[in-house]
């Protein structure tokens, strides 16, 4: 029989967010964000384990606190380099393959999820890191990136950068050659990658992400990305409450070190460097 390989969801979290201080414990419908997100990955058909990595850092203490009260597995490593953060979980719980969805993305869809899943385990010796962000199509905040163990403990060995070890994953994306790497794009044909912001980072975004909740979840806790987008188009004042926000990524302060991402993949704004 052929092996089934052990899958590890990594929820990257803490709780020093620089612009939006403790967003992943903000209240969505009387849980923390965090939960909720939980909850939505477990909705995903595909099987894997789910740990919340937070940080050391005295800060954290809650998140780690919430896990344990909730069930949730948690572990914790370095605040800085995320990169050795997402590799020693991943020794701690032994994983044949690491995704990386952070917990800025409480709206994901798990059946986005389970359709980047479904290519890398369609071709397992094919690939070491199958994503829907290189480049996105999907909304901002549906993001998967699923790599091999083998790539990521590579990764964590050769990568130096600041930008690398921070981000986790752009010494696999950005190297080219270096990996075997495929990307999935949205089945619409259509890219609201820069259009629509399912993510959170600014106080908008969190009164964003708590009225589609509001507005969707009470009837269908399994609402999906076409929900929301139809939402949107029958309320379009939904829409507006974060779209200035729209486009803008992590990517806007690299654009001189990253090979593979261009200028039309980001947004500044004003007021916010």
């Amino acid at each position: 029989m052929p092996h089934t390989p052990a899958i590890l969801v990594v929820v990257q979290a803490r709780m020093t967010s620089s612009r939006l201080p403790g967003k992943v414990l903000m209240p969505i419908l009387g849980e923390p964000l965090l939960v909720r997100m939980v909850e939505r990955l477990r909705l995903a058909q595909t099987p894997f384990q789910i740990v919340v990595a937070t940080s050391t850092d005295p800060a954290d203490d809650v998140l780690a606190m919430l896990c344990q009260e909730r069930g949730i597995d948690c572990f914790r490593g370095d605040l800085a380099d995320c990169l050795d953060r997402h590799y020693q979980a991943a020794v701690q719980y032994r994983a044949d393959v690491v995704v990386k969805i952070p917990s800025d993305c409480p709206l994901i869809d798990p059946r986005i999820i389970d359709q980047v899943m479904g290519v890398y385990l369609a071709n397992p010796d094919r690939y070491d890191f199958v994503s829907n962000l290189h480049p996105p199509t999907w909304p901002d905040g549906n993001d998967v990136e699923i790599m091999t163990f083998d790539c990521l403990k590579a990764t964590w060995q050769e990568a130096t950068k600041p930008l690398e070890r921070e981000h986790t994953t752009p010494y696999i994306w950005d190297t080219p050659g270096r990996f075997r790497v495929s990307n999935v794009v949205w089945s619409t044909g259509l890219d609201y990658s820069m259009s629509h912001r399912f993510t959170i980072d600014y106080r908008a975004d969190y009164d964003f992400i708590n009225a589609v909740f509001l507005e969707l979840y009470p009837e269908n806790p399994r609402f999906s990305c076409e929900d929301i987008v139809n939402l949107l188009e029958r309320k379009p004042e939904l829409y507006q409450i974060n779209v200035d926000f729209a486009g803008v990524n992590w990517y806007r302060h690299h654009l001189n070190d990253l090979k593979t991402v261009s200028a039309d993949q980001t947004k500044q704004v004003a007021g916010n460097a």
